[in-house]
């Protein structure tokens, strides 16, 4: 079983991802954070296989709680699906390690797979955030 650990602040969103998750017998998720000051606690907690961070929340950033994530577990294995696409970010991302960087606008039933993916140690770049980069 790959275990997930999603943090997003809108709920709607969370929900949808428990669910497109759940559908799968090999995925499950173990926790749910509403902002990216949860993430390191819930981490410690749950250790999941894969982390998935949205950018934008409050108190602390997406690109914030997987730098600090990494920081003490370098093995964790951290995607951001967000809503934002910046070569800045892209590149922030990839500095700090993060292994994935999904849009929410991408294909939603590729996300098990690219969870699958990230697990078995392999990446996951969406093509807009690979070419944002050059890469």
């Amino acid at each position: 079983m790959i275990t997930v650990l999603l943090a997003d602040d809108h709920a709607f969103v969370r929900d949808s991802l428990v669910e497109l998750l759940s559908a799968s017998d090999d995925l499950t998720v173990v926790a749910e954070c509403e902002d990216g000051a949860q993430v390191l606690e819930a981490a410690r907690r749950t250790r999941p296989d894969v982390v998935l961070l949205d950018l934008a929340m409050p108190r602390v950033t997406g690109l914030q709680a997987a730098r600090e994530l990494l920081d003490e577990r370098p093995e964790s294995r951290v995607v951001v699906l967000t809503g934002s696409l910046t070569p800045a970010l892209v590149r922030e991302a990839r500095e700090i390690g993060v292994v994935g960087y999904l849009l929410k606008d991408d294909d939603p039933g590729a996300l098990p797979g690219h969870v699958r993916a990230v697990a078995a140690g392999g990446t996951a770049w969406s093509a807009a955030a690979a070419s944002a980069t050059g890469n």
